[in-house]
C-alpha cells in the first residue's frame, strides 16, 4: 500500500516540476500566440454555439406552452 501511494506521489509532482519543452519552444518562436489565438477562436465559437442552442431552447419551450393552452 505504502508503495502504491509513493509511485502514485511521484506520479504526479514531478510532471509538475519538469520543465514543458514545447511551450518554451512556442514561446521563444512566438508561436505561442498562435495557439492561444486558435484556443480563444474555438472556445468562442462554443460558447456561441451554447448561447445559440439555449435560445433555440426556449423558443420551442415557449411554443410547446403557447401550445398547450
Amino acid at each position: 500500500m505504502r508503495n502504491c501511494l509513493s509511485v502514485l506521489r511521484s506520479a504526479v509532482f514531478i510532471p509538475a516540476n519538469a520543465q514543458v519543452q514545447m511551450a518554451d519552444n512556442f514561446r521563444s518562436e512566438g508561436k505561442i500566440y498562435v495557439v492561444l489565438t486558435i484556443i480563444l477562436i474555438l472556445l468562442a465559437g462554443f460558447f456561441f454555439l451554447l448561447f445559440k442552442l439555449d435560445n433555440r431552447t426556449k423558443r420551442l419551450e415557449k411554443e410547446l406552452k403557447d401550445k398547450e393552452q
